[in-house]
């Protein structure tokens, strides 16, 4: 039972969305907010979805050490599996991890080739494949178009689903359909974009583009970083 009520509280079917299939293998999906506001943990249960759907998940993280993006992963399920006493989280947690990934480099030290050297090195010797991987913490500010469509091809290659973090900033400048003037140039490789935009004491998170729920939105509770109610 518990795992059926979580994938029915999953953030993308409440935002309107028909399941947690929304990218297309090879698609990129970002979720752009300022700092602080959630990115890392909405993605986080995004991850958890595809783990409950028995996918793997390679969480790539360019800020954070490997401890701190596991206790990410412990804390977002606990609250998504609040309710139900009849099940041993900390178990039922620990029967999906085999199919989770964390993956760190620094933020200077990442690019393309050593990824795809890792990810190599893992499938070839029989450790891990995925089939969804997050991205927590690539600078677009500083990416250039040959670096995403280098991860576009890598991840059309490997049929692999790719979720990123975009970091915005309160005041600056956008193009004329709302996105930072400094990712707009990249916006054509993405598939979804979500924005999180905090207001007063929730933050609302909006479909910008993809799988015919553009404009959709729903509020995230800042406290528990879960959807809070449909709009």
């Amino acid at each position: 039972m518990i795992k059926q009520e979580m994938i029915l509280r999953n953030t993308l079917r409440q935002l309107g969305f028909e399941s947690q299939e929304i990218l297309p293998q090879g698609g990129f999906g970002a979720v752009l907010a300022r700092a602080g506001v959630g990115k890392t943990a909405f993605l986080v249960q995004l991850a958890l979805s595809g783990l409950l759907n028995e996918k793997k998940v390679l969480h790539i993280s360019l800020n954070d050490p490997v401890d701190k993006v596991a206790i990410w992963y412990k804390e977002l399920f606990r609250l998504l599996a609040a309710g139900d006493e009849t099940v041993n989280k900390t178990a039922y947690l620990e029967s999906l991890l085999p199919n989770r990934f964390i993956m760190t480099f620094r933020v200077e030290g990442f690019s393309v080739a050593k990824l795809e050297e890792r990810l190599s090195d893992l499938s070839e010797q029989g450790i891990f494949t995925p089939s969804i991987v997050i991205i927590d913490g690539l600078n677009f500010e500083e990416s250039k178009i040959a670096e995403i469509q280098e991860l576009k091809q890598m991840a059309e290659r490997r049929g692999l689903q790719v979720w990123f973090t975009v970091q915005t900033h309160r005041h600056e400048d956008a193009a004329a359909d709302g996105l930072p003037l400094f990712f707009a140039p990249l916006s054509h490789f993405f598939d979804i974009m979500l924005e999180l935009r905090p207001e007063h004491a929730d933050v609302h998170i909006k479909v910008l583009r993809g799988g015919g729920a553009a404009g959709e939105s729903a509020l995230l509770d800042p406290t528990t970083m879960l959807i809070k109610e449909n709009l």
